[in-house]
């Protein structure tokens, strides 16, 4: 627990932090990696390229210094982070190696305004972080391995089967080496994934595409371009390959109760956690707008499966298509990109929950566009498959 003069303290150097937060950051993971080179498969490096990984970080910290007085509301804010980390296996030991690279990068950035007294109080507030952290994921990690199907760090899986979805997506329907049952996840949640790659573990997460079923997972992986986990699933992993799997995690998910509609909007491989979604918003009895948009025909994967859904439910389910390019030959609901007036024309009437993943520039659209449509924030969820940032980021 912080003193009274370390809470001062804080208070008054907050905004000086804050300031300087974005260089803070950008120079703690490298000396992190210099440090303590075994952390580093843990982090996407294309992350730390384009900076998404520091500014996650940096808005966690704020987060955290703007909420540590509300400790419930500290908690639910920091689900995302949990969620990752829970996706990672990240363990109590790993947190002494952040905190002492984040205090030195605070240290080189900030020169001599860090006293011995500002130090020890930054010192203690990451400590409070920490542990607080370390508790939320250890009940994770427990309430996970004693669930049935549950199980603690990483477990085995083979992969059973492959199925090219679209021109660049891919499902991997992976089966545990010990034959028996795998633990339910929640529709819209992801998990960790650990493969080996030239000699060395590298993570990653990747949404559950499928309902569960207690027997296997898939995850369905968009090839990019420049993904080394991605290229190695394409290309280079086999059916009968072995790989680790983590607890799945993630807060897209739909209330236990309640009946509103739902609308579900998603961008390319976006889609992935919006399948399971769909199932159990139909499962519940609920309305449900489907809308995804697709470059073209070759890249609209699924396709098939949730027109089969619209057929099987047709009082309940309105399958909406956008592609951004198709001609006349092409039968599609639409053609370029979703508009404020077109959202408005297919968004459920009361008070519907919209739930969308895509591109950065796809959701923030969509979020400007329900914002303006009247829907509130507190129904609007989305999620980033990379780490999480301001939507208008982008």
């Amino acid at each position: 627990m912080l003193t009274r003069d370390q809470e001062r303290i804080i208070e008054a150097t907050a905004p000086v932090v804050a300031e300087h937060l974005n260089t803070i950051t950008q120079r703690f993971y490298p000396l992190m990696f210099e440090r303590y080179p075994e952390v580093k498969p843990l982090f996407n490096q294309a992350h730390q390229v384009n900076g998404g990984q520091p500014r996650a970080l940096a808005g966690s910290v704020l987060a955290y210094v703007q909420l540590r007085q509300e400790p419930a509301r500290a908690r639910q804010v920091l689900e995302t982070v949990v969620n990752k980390h829970v996706s990672l296996n990240i363990q109590p030991y790993q947190y002494p190696i952040v905190g002492e690279c984040l205090m030195a990068a605070i240290g080189e950035v900030l020169g001599d305004a860090v006293t011995e007294d500002v130090a020890d109080a930054w010192g203690a507030l990451y400590e409070e972080l920490a542990a607080l952290l370390i508790d939320l994921e250890s009940q994770r990690y427990q309430a996970f391995a004693e669930a049935p199907g549950g199980w603690r760090g990483t477990r085995s899986f083979r992969i059973a089967e492959t199925r090219q979805e679209s021109a660049v997506i891919r499902s991997f329907i992976l089966e545990p080496e010990d034959g028996e049952p795998v633990a339910d996840f929640q529709a819209g949640q992801f998990i960790g994934v650990r493969v080996t790659i030239d000699g060395e573990p590298v993570y990653r997460h990747y949404s559950l595409s499928a309902y569960p079923n207690g027997r296997s997972y898939r995850i369905s992986i968009k090839r990019e371009a420049d993904g080394r986990v991605s290229r190695h699933f394409h290309d280079v992993l086999q059916v009968g390959d072995r790989i680790d799997l983590l607890p799945p995690a993630g807060d897209l998910t739909l209330p236990e109760e309640g009946h509103e509609p739902v609308m579900l909007l998603s961008g390319g491989v976006g889609q992935t956690p919006m399948l399971p979604l769909l199932r159990e918003a139909l499962a519940q009895g609920r309305q449900v707008v489907y809308l995804h948009a697709a470059l073209d025909r070759d890249h609209h994967a699924f396709g098939d499966h949730v027109e089969t859904l619209a057929r099987d439910y047709p009082q309940q389910l309105q399958v909406v298509t956008f592609y951004e390019n198709a001609d006349d030959a092409i039968r599609v609901d639409h053609v370029g990109r979703i508009s404020r007036d077109l959202l408005a024309r297919y968004l459920p009437a009361g008070e519907p929950r919209c739930y969308f993943v895509g591109p950065q520039g796809f959701m923030v659209a969509v979020d400007r566009h329900l914002a303006a449509l009247g829907v509130p924030e507190e129904r609007r969820h989305f999620e980033h498959f990379g780490p999480s940032r301001a939507l208008e980021a982008a």
